[in-house]
């Protein structure tokens, strides 16, 4: 794949829309559709450009056939290659039996001029943590040593820190120290990018760069002890990466009160 944008390539991430097999399925008191559908349109508006769109995991919320159907026709409004990485509300054999038909991606590595793309499973079927198996981790390897020139993004459900979030932080990759000491030998890998934590999330750590993203749907509040929920809106991000190994991005989100979440749970 080369970008339509010259040396710099210009990706769309959209992560955790929660979708239900029923179009009317509400999360926490937000049709997660509905949020999602918002966010596309405002994609649309913005009329910025993109190579591609990577999805980073809990696209569905009740692990249903319809749930990946329904995504599958609504990203298909933003008409560019979609690619993605099972979160913990997935089930990650049947997206990957489901999507090819649907014209979602089911490549686990893209390159994009000098940049390479890696997906891996974080999934632990139907547990909220996650873990990165040997068997993803020797794929990662196989990536680098074959193309050991090509700057790396690692996209990955659960973000391999904590956050400073009590409740959140014992939802994370719980083999982290195993995950970060492997990438950590490997100075091609520029970004980690994830989903699974519902905020916003950016940090530099051994010269490699964890990124996090808003959820089209509901929002955990940062820095939380109990669970609890953000009032910002849905949100997405933008990346460019230069051919110098540069990464630039920025969030986006719906205004604030088009979408409102019930803070009165206690979880999810």
């Amino acid at each position: 794949m080369k970008s339509r944008q010259g040396d710099a390539i210009s990706v769309l991430q959209l992560t955790d829309t929660h979708l239900f097999a029923d179009e009317h399925g509400t999360l926490l008191g937000i049709k997660t559709s509905e949020s999602f559908k918002a966010v596309i349109e405002s994609v649309v508006n913005q009329g910025m450009h993109f190579d591609f769109i990577m999805v980073s995991g809990d696209v569905s919320q009740d692990y249903s056939p319809e749930s990946y159907q329904r995504f599958a026709h609504m990203v298909a409004l933003l008409k560019s290659h979609v690619f993605f990485c099972p979160g913990n509300h997935d089930d990650g054999p049947l997206m990957y039996r489901m999507f090819d038909r649907l014209g979602v991606d089911t490549n686990k590595h893209v390159i994009c001029n000098n940049w390479q793309f890696v997906f891996l499973n974080s999934e632990v079927y139907a547990m909220a943590h996650g873990w990165v198996q040997k068997e993803e981790l020797q794929f990662l390897r196989k990536c680098l040593e074959r193309y050991p020139d090509l700057n790396t993004v690692v996209v990955v459900h659960h973000l391999p820190l904590l956050v400073k979030s009590r409740w959140l932080d014992t939802q994370t990759m719980h083999n982290q120290d195993e995950f970060n000491s492997f990438i950590s030998k490997f100075p091609q890998i520029k970004a980690v990018v994830c989903g699974h934590v519902h905020q916003e999330f950016d940090s530099v750590i051994n010269n490699i760069r964890y990124i996090a993203t808003p959820s089209t749907s509901i929002q955990f509040e940062p820095l939380s002890h109990d669970f609890a929920l953000d009032q910002k809106g849905p949100g997405w991000r933008y990346l460019t990466l230069t051919s110098q190994g540069e990464i630039r991005t920025e969030v986006f989100r719906l205004p604030p009160g088009r979408f409102i979440a019930d803070h009165g749970v206690s979880g999810y």
